[in-house]
């Protein structure tokens, strides 16, 4: 989704100790606050998980973006270092698509085989790369547009990022394994060495295949290619996203006779067409950061208005934070769209 070039020219030497600070903190904060306050899975009650969740998701966002913009790389390398920390969240650090699944009115066996919970899986892979790492890098970028080329980590950031990833990762996996499970009544589950040998081997995979597409995907390279008007892509990533996450309501809703292959193959189908869909309109020349705001914006929103069909049975305190989360959350969307056009329009303007 991010799919802004990085320059030539670009400076790669190791930035000002406060220059970045801004941006870093940005990313930080909007990775879990993007997916996981304005899709309600972070509730009001529970707000204090947001700690780790900086931890985990922020750090790791941040740490996708650094090797990105080190190896000069485009979109689809961020896209598959965002695969790649999903994989590390669902079979290493909370398990969550190996385990079965604990939640109330889940049906658990419907998609699982060989210990993966394949539906549940396969969603997470959409989300978590796209609303952990994609949009909140693209937002960032949006809002520091004069930084978006650099890497923002000098050596010592880039130790402390790591750090805090791992005890953040550590965190999590005891919050959930040890303690939210048990609550969920949940028998205890210990982890088949061979799934998590799988999921190291599907990471590092991911990381090499980043590295190998560096040069692949880069925007605004087809000069005779005109861009597409920026609300048909708000509409259309609305409505990309909105249908994302019927997959995941496949897992609580009973389908009688639904084989699970049918979704998997059609949301794989979906995911690809998503992708080279983006992939071909970022492709014209003039691709610009409107059509990166639409593109961020409508995702946002299909997330959002999907999630809170499943917020019956919440109690009052967090829908009430619900609505107040997702209505900051949009009106500081709507301010980065004024932005983002004051700035397009400077530099339409003569003489610039």
């Amino acid at each position: 989704m991010q799919t802004e070039s990085v320059s030539a020219n670009t400076r790669l030497q190791a930035p000002a100790p406060t220059r970045y600070r801004g941006a870093i903190w940005t990313l930080l904060v909007l990775a879990p606050v993007i997916s996981e306050v304005l899709s309600g899975s972070t509730r009001l009650s529970i707000l204090f998980v947001l700690i780790p969740e900086v931890m985990v998701w922020g750090g790791g966002a941040l740490l996708c973006r650094e090797l990105v913009r080190r190896w000069r790389a485009s979109a689809t390398s961020l896209l598959l270092l965002g695969l790649a920390l999903s994989v590390a969240e669902e079979f290493i650090i909370q398990q969550t698509s190996i385990a079965p699944l604990p939640f109330p009115g889940a049906n658990p066996n419907f998609g699982r085989y060989a210990g993966v919970n394949w539906i549940y899986f396969l969603f997470m892979l959409g989300f978590e790369s796209v609303w952990v790492v994609l949009i909140p890098v693209q937002v960032t970028e949006l809002i520091f547009p004069d930084r978006r080329g650099q890497p923002w980590l000098r050596k010592r950031g880039l130790i402390a990022t790591c750090v805090a990833f791992l005890i953040g990762s550590r965190i999590a996996w005891y919050g959930w394994t040890q303690q939210a499970r048990p609550r969920l009544r949940a028998a205890p589950y210990h982890p088949p060495p061979a799934l998590i040998l799988l999921g190291l081997a599907a990471i590092a995979a991911l990381i090499g295949t980043a590295w190998l597409m560096r040069d692949y995907g880069h925007s605004g390279q087809i000069d005779s290619r005109q861009p597409v008007n920026p609300w048909i892509v708000g509409i259309k990533a609305f409505v990309f996203a909105a249908a994302w996450f019927e997959l995941i309501g496949l897992v609580f809703v009973p389908h009688p006779g639904l084989a699970a292959w049918i979704p998997l193959t059609a949301s794989s189908i979906w995911a690809f067409l998503a992708f080279a869909i983006v992939r071909y309109w970022s492709a014209a020349k003039g691709w610009r950061d409107i059509h990166l705001f639409a593109l961020s914006f409508g995702a946002v929103l299909g997330c959002m208005l999907m999630c809170d069909i499943s917020a019956a049975g919440w109690t009052r305190v967090d829908l009430i934070g619900k609505l107040v989360f997702q209505s900051l959350g949009v009106a500081g969307f709507l301010l980065l769209w004024r932005k983002v056009w004051q700035r397009e329009a400077a530099d339409r303007a003569p003489g610039c």
